[in-house]
Protein backbone atom coordinates (compact mmCIF):
# COMPACT_ATOMS: atom_id res chain seq x y z
CA UNK A 1 0.00 0.00 0.00
CA UNK A 2 1.41 3.38 -0.99
CA UNK A 3 1.61 6.39 1.27
CA UNK A 4 -1.30 7.98 -0.62
CA UNK A 5 -3.49 4.91 -0.13
CA UNK A 6 -3.03 4.76 3.61
CA UNK A 7 -5.91 6.13 5.69
CA UNK A 8 -5.27 9.38 7.57
CA UNK A 9 -4.16 8.89 11.16
CA UNK A 10 -7.51 10.16 12.46
CA UNK A 11 -9.31 7.19 10.90
CA UNK A 12 -6.88 4.76 12.50
CA UNK A 13 -7.16 6.51 15.85
CA UNK A 14 -10.97 6.83 15.75
CA UNK A 15 -12.35 3.79 13.87
CA UNK A 16 -15.93 5.07 14.24
CA UNK A 17 -15.04 7.96 11.90
CA UNK A 18 -13.59 5.52 9.41
CA UNK A 19 -16.90 3.63 9.32
CA UNK A 20 -18.70 6.84 8.21
CA UNK A 21 -16.84 6.82 4.90
CA UNK A 22 -18.87 3.73 3.89
CA UNK A 23 -22.01 4.58 5.87
CA UNK A 24 -25.44 4.21 4.28
CA UNK A 25 -28.96 5.10 5.36
CA UNK A 26 -29.76 1.42 5.94
CA UNK A 27 -26.72 1.22 8.25
CA UNK A 28 -28.01 4.19 10.24
CA UNK A 29 -31.43 2.56 10.70
CA UNK A 30 -29.82 -0.70 11.82
CA UNK A 31 -27.52 1.07 14.30
CA UNK A 32 -30.42 3.17 15.64
CA UNK A 33 -32.58 0.11 16.31
CA UNK A 34 -29.69 -1.87 17.83
CA UNK A 35 -28.64 1.06 20.05
CA UNK A 36 -32.15 1.54 21.45
CA UNK A 37 -32.44 -2.20 22.09
CA UNK A 38 -29.13 -2.22 23.98
CA UNK A 39 -30.19 0.83 26.02
CA UNK A 40 -33.35 -0.95 27.20
CA UNK A 41 -31.12 -3.68 28.63
CA UNK A 42 -28.36 -1.33 29.82
CA UNK A 43 -30.54 0.79 32.14
CA UNK A 44 -31.59 -1.95 34.60
CA UNK A 45 -28.21 -3.67 34.29
CA UNK A 46 -26.28 -0.49 34.99
CA UNK A 47 -28.33 0.26 38.08
CA UNK A 48 -27.92 -3.32 39.33
CA UNK A 49 -24.17 -3.35 38.73
CA UNK A 50 -23.71 -0.05 40.57
CA UNK A 51 -25.56 -1.44 43.59
CA UNK A 52 -23.48 -4.64 43.33
CA UNK A 53 -20.35 -2.46 43.55
CA UNK A 54 -21.67 -0.77 46.68
CA UNK A 55 -22.50 2.51 44.87
CA UNK A 56 -25.72 4.49 44.28
CA UNK A 57 -27.59 3.36 41.17
CA UNK A 58 -27.00 6.57 39.17
CA UNK A 59 -23.25 5.90 38.96
CA UNK A 60 -23.93 2.79 36.93
CA UNK A 61 -26.04 4.89 34.56
CA UNK A 62 -23.28 7.52 34.28
CA UNK A 63 -20.90 4.73 33.31
CA UNK A 64 -23.37 3.34 30.75
CA UNK A 65 -23.48 6.79 29.12
CA UNK A 66 -19.88 8.04 29.10
CA UNK A 67 -17.92 4.79 28.85
CA UNK A 68 -20.24 3.36 26.21
CA UNK A 69 -19.92 6.46 24.00
CA UNK A 70 -16.14 6.86 24.35
CA UNK A 71 -15.46 3.13 23.98
CA UNK A 72 -17.61 2.95 20.83
CA UNK A 73 -15.74 5.79 19.14
CA UNK A 74 -12.30 4.24 19.58
CA UNK A 75 -12.95 0.47 19.54
CA UNK A 76 -11.75 -1.58 16.59
CA UNK A 77 -14.72 -3.95 17.12
CA UNK A 78 -17.87 -2.60 15.48
CA UNK A 79 -20.27 -4.29 17.92
CA UNK A 80 -18.49 -4.06 21.29
CA UNK A 81 -20.47 -2.22 23.99
CA UNK A 82 -18.55 -0.83 26.96
CA UNK A 83 -19.91 0.10 30.35
CA UNK A 84 -20.45 -1.44 33.79
CA UNK A 85 -20.15 -5.22 33.84
CA UNK A 86 -20.92 -8.00 36.26
CA UNK A 87 -17.35 -9.12 36.90
CA UNK A 88 -15.88 -5.63 37.11
CA UNK A 89 -18.59 -4.55 39.59
CA UNK A 90 -17.76 -7.40 41.93
CA UNK A 91 -14.07 -6.53 41.67
CA UNK A 92 -14.84 -2.89 42.44
CA UNK A 93 -16.94 -3.94 45.45
CA UNK A 94 -13.99 -5.87 46.84
CA UNK A 95 -11.41 -3.16 46.15
CA UNK A 96 -13.36 -0.20 47.60
CA UNK A 97 -14.50 -2.14 50.67
CA UNK A 98 -11.52 -0.57 52.48
CA UNK A 99 -13.46 2.70 52.86
CA UNK A 100 -16.55 2.87 55.11
CA UNK A 101 -18.92 5.59 53.94
CA UNK A 102 -20.86 5.84 50.66
CA UNK A 103 -19.26 9.18 49.75
CA UNK A 104 -15.79 7.72 50.25
CA UNK A 105 -16.74 4.68 48.17
CA UNK A 106 -17.85 6.97 45.33
CA UNK A 107 -14.56 8.86 45.51
CA UNK A 108 -12.61 5.59 45.57
CA UNK A 109 -14.56 4.13 42.61
CA UNK A 110 -13.98 7.23 40.46
CA UNK A 111 -10.28 7.27 41.38
CA UNK A 112 -10.14 3.55 40.59
CA UNK A 113 -11.55 4.21 37.10
CA UNK A 114 -8.84 6.87 36.63
CA UNK A 115 -6.09 4.42 37.66
CA UNK A 116 -7.49 1.57 35.55
CA UNK A 117 -7.59 3.87 32.51
CA UNK A 118 -3.95 4.94 32.98
CA UNK A 119 -2.77 1.33 33.38
CA UNK A 120 -4.60 0.28 30.22
CA UNK A 121 -3.17 3.24 28.30
CA UNK A 122 0.34 2.29 29.46
CA UNK A 123 -0.27 -1.28 28.25
CA UNK A 124 -1.37 0.19 24.92
CA UNK A 125 1.67 2.49 24.63
CA UNK A 126 3.97 -0.50 25.18
CA UNK A 127 1.98 -2.48 22.59
CA UNK A 128 1.39 -5.30 25.04
CA UNK A 129 -2.22 -5.94 24.03
CA UNK A 130 -1.37 -9.18 22.26
CA UNK A 131 0.22 -10.58 25.43
CA UNK A 132 -3.23 -11.02 26.98
CA UNK A 133 -3.76 -14.04 24.72
CA UNK A 134 -1.14 -15.95 26.73
CA UNK A 135 -3.25 -15.87 29.90
CA UNK A 136 -4.77 -19.32 30.25
CA UNK A 137 -8.45 -19.59 29.39
CA UNK A 138 -8.78 -21.72 32.51
CA UNK A 139 -7.91 -18.63 34.57
CA UNK A 140 -10.78 -16.71 32.98
CA UNK A 141 -13.22 -19.57 33.54
CA UNK A 142 -12.11 -19.87 37.17
CA UNK A 143 -12.46 -16.13 37.71
CA UNK A 144 -15.91 -16.10 36.11
CA UNK A 145 -17.02 -18.99 38.31
CA UNK A 146 -15.67 -17.32 41.46
CA UNK A 147 -17.09 -13.90 40.54
CA UNK A 148 -20.51 -15.41 39.83
CA UNK A 149 -20.53 -17.23 43.17
CA UNK A 150 -19.42 -14.05 44.91
CA UNK A 151 -22.15 -12.04 43.19
CA UNK A 152 -24.90 -14.48 44.21
CA UNK A 153 -23.68 -14.61 47.81
CA UNK A 154 -23.40 -10.82 48.00
CA UNK A 155 -26.94 -10.33 46.67
CA UNK A 156 -28.53 -12.73 49.16
CA UNK A 157 -28.92 -9.89 51.66
CA UNK A 158 -30.96 -7.89 49.13
CA UNK A 159 -32.94 -10.95 48.08
CA UNK A 160 -33.82 -11.84 51.68
CA UNK A 161 -34.14 -8.32 53.05
CA UNK A 162 -31.30 -8.67 55.58
CA UNK A 163 -29.10 -5.93 57.00
CA UNK A 164 -25.46 -5.96 55.92
CA UNK A 165 -23.15 -6.83 58.83
CA UNK A 166 -19.41 -6.78 59.42
CA UNK A 167 -16.64 -4.21 59.15
CA UNK A 168 -14.81 -2.95 56.08
CA UNK A 169 -11.65 -4.84 56.99
CA UNK A 170 -13.41 -8.19 57.48
CA UNK A 171 -13.16 -10.83 54.76
CA UNK A 172 -16.12 -11.30 52.47
CA UNK A 173 -16.97 -14.76 53.78
CA UNK A 174 -16.92 -13.51 57.35
CA UNK A 175 -19.18 -10.56 56.46
CA UNK A 176 -21.50 -12.95 54.62
CA UNK A 177 -21.67 -15.24 57.67
CA UNK A 178 -22.46 -12.33 59.98
CA UNK A 179 -25.14 -11.05 57.58
CA UNK A 180 -26.81 -14.46 57.32
CA UNK A 181 -26.74 -15.09 61.08
CA UNK A 182 -27.12 -11.59 62.55
CA UNK A 183 -28.72 -9.56 59.77
CA UNK A 184 -32.26 -9.93 61.05
CA UNK A 185 -35.25 -11.95 59.90
CA UNK A 186 -36.09 -12.72 56.31
CA UNK A 187 -38.55 -10.22 54.86
CA UNK A 188 -41.23 -12.28 53.11
CA UNK A 189 -42.37 -9.45 50.83
CA UNK A 190 -38.76 -8.75 49.75
CA UNK A 191 -38.09 -12.42 49.05
CA UNK A 192 -41.32 -12.66 47.05
CA UNK A 193 -40.31 -9.68 44.89
CA UNK A 194 -36.88 -11.20 44.25
CA UNK A 195 -38.20 -14.64 43.31
CA UNK A 196 -40.95 -13.09 41.17
CA UNK A 197 -38.26 -11.09 39.32
CA UNK A 198 -36.23 -14.19 38.57
CA UNK A 199 -39.34 -16.04 37.38
CA UNK A 200 -40.50 -13.13 35.22
CA UNK A 201 -37.11 -12.64 33.54
CA UNK A 202 -36.81 -16.35 32.74
CA UNK A 203 -40.43 -16.47 31.56
CA UNK A 204 -40.05 -13.47 29.26
CA UNK A 205 -36.83 -14.90 27.83
CA UNK A 206 -38.57 -18.20 27.14
CA UNK A 207 -41.41 -16.32 25.45
CA UNK A 208 -38.94 -14.20 23.47
CA UNK A 209 -37.17 -17.30 22.16
CA UNK A 210 -40.46 -19.09 21.46
CA UNK A 211 -41.94 -16.22 19.43
CA UNK A 212 -38.64 -15.00 17.96
CA UNK A 213 -39.02 -11.54 19.58
CA UNK A 214 -35.39 -10.47 19.44
CA UNK A 215 -36.06 -6.92 20.60
CA UNK A 216 -38.14 -7.69 23.71
CA UNK A 217 -36.52 -5.71 26.63
CA UNK A 218 -37.31 -8.28 29.31
CA UNK A 219 -35.12 -6.71 32.01
CA UNK A 220 -36.59 -3.22 31.66
CA UNK A 221 -40.14 -4.61 31.58
CA UNK A 222 -39.45 -6.66 34.73
CA UNK A 223 -37.99 -3.87 36.88
CA UNK A 224 -40.73 -1.41 35.87
CA UNK A 225 -43.35 -4.06 36.68
CA UNK A 226 -41.84 -4.70 40.09
CA UNK A 227 -41.66 -0.97 40.79
CA UNK A 228 -45.36 -0.71 39.92
CA UNK A 229 -46.16 -3.62 42.25
CA UNK A 230 -44.26 -1.95 45.11
CA UNK A 231 -46.13 1.33 44.53
CA UNK A 232 -49.55 -0.32 44.14
CA UNK A 233 -49.29 -2.53 47.23
CA UNK A 234 -47.36 -0.04 49.34
CA UNK A 235 -44.67 -2.62 50.03
CA UNK A 236 -42.11 0.01 51.04
CA UNK A 237 -44.01 0.31 54.31
CA UNK A 238 -43.59 -3.47 54.78
CA UNK A 239 -39.81 -3.22 54.76
CA UNK A 240 -39.16 -3.66 51.02
CA UNK A 241 -36.08 -1.54 50.33
CA UNK A 242 -36.05 0.48 47.12
CA UNK A 243 -33.33 2.14 45.05
CA UNK A 244 -34.29 5.60 46.22
CA UNK A 245 -34.13 8.93 44.48
CA UNK A 246 -32.08 9.10 41.29
CA UNK A 247 -31.15 12.61 40.13
CA UNK A 248 -32.71 13.45 36.77
CA UNK A 249 -29.48 14.93 35.43
CA UNK A 250 -26.57 13.87 33.32
CA UNK A 251 -23.05 13.46 34.74
CA UNK A 252 -21.02 16.64 34.99
CA UNK A 253 -17.31 17.03 34.41
CA UNK A 254 -15.08 17.06 37.48
CA UNK A 255 -11.48 16.14 38.28
CA UNK A 256 -11.06 12.87 40.21
CA UNK A 257 -10.03 13.55 43.81
CA UNK A 258 -6.36 12.54 44.00
CA UNK A 259 -5.51 10.92 47.34
CA UNK A 260 -2.02 9.38 47.26
CA UNK A 261 -2.62 7.17 50.29
CA UNK A 262 -5.80 5.86 48.68
CA UNK A 263 -3.96 5.36 45.38
CA UNK A 264 -1.43 3.17 47.15
CA UNK A 265 -4.18 1.06 48.69
CA UNK A 266 -6.09 0.75 45.40
CA UNK A 267 -3.08 0.02 43.16
CA UNK A 268 -3.21 -3.79 43.35
CA UNK A 269 -6.92 -3.86 42.66
CA UNK A 270 -6.56 -1.35 39.81
CA UNK A 271 -3.99 -3.55 38.07
CA UNK A 272 -6.21 -6.63 38.41
CA UNK A 273 -9.30 -4.77 37.13
CA UNK A 274 -7.33 -3.29 34.21
CA UNK A 275 -6.19 -6.73 33.07
CA UNK A 276 -9.60 -8.27 33.68
CA UNK A 277 -11.27 -5.49 31.71
CA UNK A 278 -8.99 -6.04 28.74
CA UNK A 279 -9.59 -9.77 28.84
CA UNK A 280 -13.36 -9.28 28.91
CA UNK A 281 -13.30 -6.86 25.98
CA UNK A 282 -10.90 -8.94 23.90
CA UNK A 283 -12.80 -12.17 24.53
CA UNK A 284 -16.12 -10.67 23.47
CA UNK A 285 -14.62 -8.88 20.46
CA UNK A 286 -13.01 -12.10 19.25
CA UNK A 287 -16.25 -14.03 19.67
CA UNK A 288 -18.14 -11.53 17.51
CA UNK A 289 -15.29 -11.20 15.00
CA UNK A 290 -15.38 -14.93 14.26
CA UNK A 291 -18.98 -14.50 13.10
CA UNK A 292 -18.64 -11.19 11.27
CA UNK A 293 -15.15 -11.83 9.81
CA UNK A 294 -14.07 -8.32 10.80
CA UNK A 295 -10.37 -7.64 11.49
CA UNK A 296 -9.37 -6.71 15.03
CA UNK A 297 -6.54 -4.51 16.23
CA UNK A 298 -5.81 -5.65 19.80
CA UNK A 299 -3.79 -2.59 20.72
CA UNK A 300 -6.54 -0.31 19.39
CA UNK A 301 -8.99 -2.29 21.52
CA UNK A 302 -6.79 -1.74 24.57
CA UNK A 303 -6.64 1.96 23.70
CA UNK A 304 -10.45 2.19 23.60
CA UNK A 305 -10.76 0.53 27.00
CA UNK A 306 -8.13 2.81 28.51
CA UNK A 307 -9.67 5.98 27.08
CA UNK A 308 -13.17 4.90 28.16
CA UNK A 309 -12.10 4.38 31.78
CA UNK A 310 -9.82 7.43 31.86
CA UNK A 311 -12.42 9.76 30.35
CA UNK A 312 -15.18 8.23 32.47
CA UNK A 313 -13.30 9.09 35.67
CA UNK A 314 -13.77 12.80 34.82
CA UNK A 315 -17.56 12.25 34.65
CA UNK A 316 -18.10 10.34 37.92
CA UNK A 317 -17.96 6.88 36.35
CA UNK A 318 -17.00 3.61 37.98
CA UNK A 319 -14.59 1.23 36.17
CA UNK A 320 -16.08 -0.73 33.31
CA UNK A 321 -15.26 -2.92 30.36
CA UNK A 322 -16.71 -4.57 27.30
CA UNK A 323 -20.04 -6.13 28.25
CA UNK A 324 -20.62 -9.72 27.19
CA UNK A 325 -24.42 -9.43 27.43
CA UNK A 326 -24.95 -6.04 25.80
CA UNK A 327 -22.36 -6.67 23.07
CA UNK A 328 -24.11 -9.92 22.14
CA UNK A 329 -27.49 -8.15 22.07
CA UNK A 330 -25.99 -5.37 19.95
CA UNK A 331 -24.70 -7.90 17.44
CA UNK A 332 -27.95 -9.89 17.42
CA UNK A 333 -29.99 -6.70 16.92
CA UNK A 334 -28.14 -6.04 13.67
CA UNK A 335 -25.59 -3.33 14.55
CA UNK A 336 -23.25 -2.63 11.64
CA UNK A 337 -20.86 -0.06 13.14
CA UNK A 338 -19.55 1.53 16.33
CA UNK A 339 -22.30 4.17 16.11
CA UNK A 340 -24.83 1.77 17.66
CA UNK A 341 -22.86 2.21 20.89
CA UNK A 342 -23.13 5.99 20.62
CA UNK A 343 -26.88 5.64 20.06
CA UNK A 344 -27.13 3.36 23.10
CA UNK A 345 -25.34 5.92 25.29
CA UNK A 346 -27.63 8.70 24.10
CA UNK A 347 -30.72 6.53 24.69
CA UNK A 348 -29.61 5.69 28.24
CA UNK A 349 -29.16 9.42 28.89
CA UNK A 350 -32.69 10.16 27.66
CA UNK A 351 -34.20 7.30 29.68
CA UNK A 352 -32.36 8.47 32.79
CA UNK A 353 -33.66 12.01 32.49
CA UNK A 354 -37.21 10.91 31.63
CA UNK A 355 -37.67 8.02 34.06
CA UNK A 356 -35.52 9.07 37.01
CA UNK A 357 -38.55 10.17 39.10
CA UNK A 358 -40.18 6.76 38.56
CA UNK A 359 -37.02 4.76 39.26
CA UNK A 360 -37.15 5.59 42.95
CA UNK A 361 -39.55 2.72 43.65
CA UNK A 362 -37.50 0.02 41.91
CA UNK A 363 -36.98 -2.61 44.64
CA UNK A 364 -33.44 -3.68 45.42
CA UNK A 365 -34.68 -7.27 45.52
CA UNK A 366 -35.69 -6.97 41.83
CA UNK A 367 -32.20 -5.81 40.88
CA UNK A 368 -30.78 -8.62 43.03
CA UNK A 369 -32.90 -11.10 41.07
CA UNK A 370 -31.57 -9.69 37.79
CA UNK A 371 -27.98 -10.00 39.05
CA UNK A 372 -28.52 -13.60 40.14
CA UNK A 373 -29.86 -14.49 36.68
CA UNK A 374 -26.92 -12.64 35.10
CA UNK A 375 -24.46 -14.52 37.33
CA UNK A 376 -25.86 -17.85 36.15
CA UNK A 377 -25.70 -16.75 32.51
CA UNK A 378 -22.19 -15.38 32.97
CA UNK A 379 -20.77 -18.88 33.52
CA UNK A 380 -19.85 -20.80 30.39
CA UNK A 381 -21.08 -24.14 31.75
CA UNK A 382 -20.10 -26.10 28.64
CA UNK A 383 -16.58 -24.64 28.69
CA UNK A 384 -16.31 -25.23 32.44
CA UNK A 385 -17.19 -28.94 32.26
CA UNK A 386 -14.99 -29.38 29.19
CA UNK A 387 -11.94 -27.89 30.91
CA UNK A 388 -12.59 -29.93 34.06
CA UNK A 389 -12.65 -33.14 32.02
CA UNK A 390 -9.65 -32.46 29.79
CA UNK A 391 -6.70 -32.30 32.19
CA UNK A 392 -5.92 -32.07 35.89
CA UNK A 393 -3.84 -29.00 34.98
CA UNK A 394 -6.94 -27.07 33.89
CA UNK A 395 -8.98 -28.32 36.84
CA UNK A 396 -6.39 -27.10 39.33
CA UNK A 397 -6.21 -23.65 37.71
CA UNK A 398 -10.00 -23.28 37.68
CA UNK A 399 -10.38 -24.51 41.26
CA UNK A 400 -7.63 -22.32 42.73
CA UNK A 401 -8.78 -19.19 40.87
CA UNK A 402 -12.46 -19.65 41.77
CA UNK A 403 -11.70 -20.42 45.42
CA UNK A 404 -9.35 -17.45 45.81
CA UNK A 405 -12.00 -15.12 44.33
CA UNK A 406 -14.43 -16.03 47.10
CA UNK A 407 -12.14 -16.85 50.01
CA UNK A 408 -9.32 -14.34 49.54
CA UNK A 409 -9.97 -11.40 47.24
CA UNK A 410 -11.52 -10.91 43.83
CA UNK A 411 -8.84 -8.41 42.77
CA UNK A 412 -6.05 -10.90 43.45
CA UNK A 413 -7.67 -14.05 42.11
CA UNK A 414 -6.59 -13.21 38.54
CA UNK A 415 -3.01 -12.70 39.75
CA UNK A 416 -3.15 -15.95 41.70
CA UNK A 417 -4.56 -17.78 38.68
CA UNK A 418 -1.93 -16.35 36.34
CA UNK A 419 0.90 -17.24 38.76
CA UNK A 420 -0.47 -20.78 39.16
CA UNK A 421 -0.89 -21.11 35.41
CA UNK A 422 2.67 -19.91 34.83
CA UNK A 423 4.14 -22.27 37.42
CA UNK A 424 2.26 -25.27 36.08
CA UNK A 425 3.12 -24.29 32.52
CA UNK A 426 6.81 -24.10 33.36
CA UNK A 427 6.56 -27.48 35.06
CA UNK A 428 4.78 -29.00 32.09
CA UNK A 429 7.14 -27.36 29.62
CA UNK A 430 10.05 -28.72 31.64
CA UNK A 431 9.14 -32.30 30.78
CA UNK A 432 11.57 -33.63 28.22
CA UNK A 433 11.40 -36.97 26.48
CA UNK A 434 14.39 -39.14 25.67
CA UNK A 435 13.95 -41.86 23.06
CA UNK A 436 16.51 -44.51 22.21
CA UNK A 437 16.62 -45.68 18.59
CA UNK A 438 17.95 -48.84 16.98
CA UNK A 439 18.70 -50.06 13.46
CA UNK A 440 17.01 -53.33 12.55
CA UNK A 441 18.56 -55.94 10.24
CA UNK A 442 16.48 -54.63 7.34
CA UNK A 443 17.92 -51.13 7.76
CA UNK A 444 14.94 -49.59 9.55
CA UNK A 445 15.68 -46.87 12.09
CA UNK A 446 13.02 -46.98 14.77
CA UNK A 447 12.43 -46.63 18.50
CA UNK A 448 14.21 -49.36 20.42
CA UNK A 449 11.99 -51.90 22.16
CA UNK A 450 13.00 -53.63 25.43
CA UNK A 451 13.57 -57.01 23.72
CA UNK A 452 15.75 -55.57 20.92
CA UNK A 453 19.38 -56.61 20.89
CA UNK A 454 21.75 -53.89 22.05
CA UNK A 455 24.84 -52.66 20.26
CA UNK A 456 26.91 -50.31 22.40
CA UNK A 457 29.32 -49.25 19.65
CA UNK A 458 26.73 -46.83 18.23
CA UNK A 459 24.15 -45.23 20.51
CA UNK A 460 21.29 -43.22 18.94
CA UNK A 461 19.03 -41.02 21.06
CA UNK A 462 16.43 -38.37 20.35
CA UNK A 463 15.55 -35.44 22.63
CA UNK A 464 12.10 -33.85 22.55
CA UNK A 465 10.94 -30.80 24.49
CA UNK A 466 11.88 -27.28 25.55
CA UNK A 467 15.61 -26.92 26.22
CA UNK A 468 15.26 -24.05 28.67
CA UNK A 469 16.11 -23.50 32.32
CA UNK A 470 12.83 -25.05 33.46
CA UNK A 471 13.86 -28.37 31.88
CA UNK A 472 17.32 -28.45 33.46
CA UNK A 473 16.52 -31.27 35.88
CA UNK A 474 14.96 -33.46 33.18
CA UNK A 475 17.78 -32.69 30.75
CA UNK A 476 20.39 -33.63 33.35
CA UNK A 477 18.64 -36.95 34.05
CA UNK A 478 18.50 -37.80 30.35
CA UNK A 479 22.17 -36.97 29.79
CA UNK A 480 23.09 -39.12 32.80
CA UNK A 481 21.03 -41.99 31.33
CA UNK A 482 22.97 -41.78 28.05
CA UNK A 483 26.30 -41.65 29.85
CA UNK A 484 25.36 -44.75 31.85
CA UNK A 485 24.93 -46.66 28.58
CA UNK A 486 28.42 -45.75 27.42
CA UNK A 487 31.02 -48.49 28.05
CA UNK A 488 34.43 -49.45 26.74
CA UNK A 489 32.97 -50.58 23.39
CA UNK A 490 31.11 -47.35 22.60
CA UNK A 491 32.60 -45.33 19.74
CA UNK A 492 29.86 -42.89 18.71
CA UNK A 493 26.81 -41.25 20.30
CA UNK A 494 24.24 -39.69 17.96
CA UNK A 495 21.89 -37.14 19.56
CA UNK A 496 18.88 -36.23 17.42
CA UNK A 497 17.64 -32.70 18.22
CA UNK A 498 14.90 -32.33 15.64
CA UNK A 499 12.24 -31.94 18.35
CA UNK A 500 14.36 -30.02 20.84
CA UNK A 501 13.10 -26.44 20.90
CA UNK A 502 13.84 -23.01 22.31
CA UNK A 503 17.25 -23.67 23.82
CA UNK A 504 18.36 -20.95 26.22
CA UNK A 505 21.73 -20.34 27.88
CA UNK A 506 21.08 -22.99 30.55
CA UNK A 507 20.18 -25.60 27.93
CA UNK A 508 23.21 -24.78 25.79
CA UNK A 509 25.57 -25.01 28.76
CA UNK A 510 24.19 -28.42 29.73
CA UNK A 511 24.55 -29.64 26.12
CA UNK A 512 28.15 -28.43 25.97
CA UNK A 513 29.04 -30.08 29.29
CA UNK A 514 27.44 -33.34 28.13
CA UNK A 515 29.45 -33.32 24.91
CA UNK A 516 32.64 -32.52 26.86
CA UNK A 517 32.10 -35.43 29.25
CA UNK A 518 31.37 -37.89 26.46
CA UNK A 519 34.34 -36.73 24.36
CA UNK A 520 36.58 -37.07 27.43
CA UNK A 521 35.77 -40.81 27.35
CA UNK A 522 37.11 -41.05 23.77
CA UNK A 523 33.62 -41.24 22.28
CA UNK A 524 32.60 -39.12 19.28
CA UNK A 525 29.38 -37.10 19.47
CA UNK A 526 27.18 -36.31 16.47
CA UNK A 527 24.30 -33.86 16.66
CA UNK A 528 21.72 -34.31 13.89
CA UNK A 529 18.34 -32.86 12.93
CA UNK A 530 19.58 -29.50 14.18
CA UNK A 531 17.00 -26.83 13.33
CA UNK A 532 17.95 -23.39 12.09
CA UNK A 533 17.34 -21.61 15.42
CA UNK A 534 19.40 -24.15 17.37
CA UNK A 535 22.10 -24.12 14.69
CA UNK A 536 22.37 -20.37 15.13
CA UNK A 537 22.89 -20.79 18.87
CA UNK A 538 25.45 -23.55 18.29
CA UNK A 539 27.32 -21.26 15.91
CA UNK A 540 27.13 -18.32 18.29
CA UNK A 541 28.48 -20.37 21.20
CA UNK A 542 31.03 -22.15 18.93
CA UNK A 543 30.06 -25.43 20.57
CA UNK A 544 31.34 -27.52 17.70
CA UNK A 545 34.75 -25.84 17.77
CA UNK A 546 35.03 -26.09 21.54
CA UNK A 547 33.89 -29.70 21.91
CA UNK A 548 34.66 -31.37 18.59
CA UNK A 549 31.05 -32.46 18.09
CA UNK A 550 29.93 -33.06 14.51
CA UNK A 551 26.73 -31.27 13.52
CA UNK A 552 24.24 -32.25 10.79
CA UNK A 553 21.62 -29.61 10.19
CA UNK A 554 18.00 -30.34 9.43
CA UNK A 555 17.59 -31.10 5.73
CA UNK A 556 14.78 -30.23 3.35
CA UNK A 557 14.00 -33.92 3.01
CA UNK A 558 12.79 -35.14 6.41
CA UNK A 559 15.12 -37.46 8.35
CA UNK A 560 17.98 -37.08 5.88
CA UNK A 561 20.28 -35.63 8.53
CA UNK A 562 19.75 -38.70 10.76
CA UNK A 563 20.75 -41.02 7.92
CA UNK A 564 23.79 -38.86 7.12
CA UNK A 565 24.77 -38.93 10.80
CA UNK A 566 24.59 -42.74 10.89
CA UNK A 567 26.69 -43.02 7.75
CA UNK A 568 29.28 -40.70 9.27
CA UNK A 569 29.21 -42.76 12.47
CA UNK A 570 29.90 -45.89 10.44
CA UNK A 571 32.95 -44.21 8.95
CA UNK A 572 34.18 -43.27 12.42
CA UNK A 573 33.67 -46.83 13.68
CA UNK A 574 35.65 -48.10 10.71
CA UNK A 575 36.13 -51.83 10.25
CA UNK A 576 34.74 -52.75 13.62
CA UNK A 577 31.64 -54.91 13.20
CA UNK A 578 31.84 -54.45 9.42
CA UNK A 579 29.33 -57.18 8.80
CA UNK A 580 26.76 -55.92 11.31
CA UNK A 581 23.44 -55.35 9.51
CA UNK A 582 22.59 -52.54 11.93
CA UNK A 583 25.25 -50.37 10.32
CA UNK A 584 23.31 -50.26 7.04
CA UNK A 585 24.12 -48.09 4.01
CA UNK A 586 27.34 -49.96 3.45
CA UNK A 587 28.04 -52.17 0.49
CA UNK A 588 25.97 -55.31 0.75
CA UNK A 589 23.86 -53.84 3.55
CA UNK A 590 20.26 -52.64 3.17
CA UNK A 591 19.59 -48.92 2.71
CA UNK A 592 18.59 -47.06 5.80
CA UNK A 593 15.02 -45.95 6.26
CA UNK A 594 13.36 -44.27 9.21
CA UNK A 595 10.03 -45.03 10.86
CA UNK A 596 8.42 -43.74 14.05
Amino acid sequence: MTQEDRPPWIYRFVPALDSLRRYRLTDARADLLAGITVAAVAVPQAMAYALAAGLPAEYGLYTAIIMTAVGALFASSRQLINGPTNAISIAVLSVISIVPSVDEKIQAAVLLAFMVGIIQLVITSMRLGDLTRYISHSVIIGFTLGASALLVLDQMKNLLGLASMGGVHDTFLYRFWLTMTQGGDVNTATLSIGLATIAMVLGLRWLKNLLGLRLLPELLITVLTMAAVVAWLGLEANGVRVVGAIPARLPTAALPAIDYELIRELSGGALAIAILGLLEAIAMSKAIATQTRQPLNMNQLCLSEGLANFTGSFFQCMPGSGSLTRSAINHQAGAVSQWSGVVSAAAVALIMVALAPYARLIPRAALAGILIVSAWKMIDWGGLFYHLRVTRFDSVIIGVTAFSAVAISIEFCILIGVVMSSLLTVRRAGRMLLTEFTITPDGTIRERFPDDARCNRLLIYGLEGEMFFGASAALERHFERIEQRIDGHTRVVILRLKRARNADAAGMIMLKEFVDRVRARAVDVILCGVRADLAQRLETTRLSDRTGATIFREERVPLTSTILAIRHANQLIGDHCATCPRRGSGEGNPALRYVF
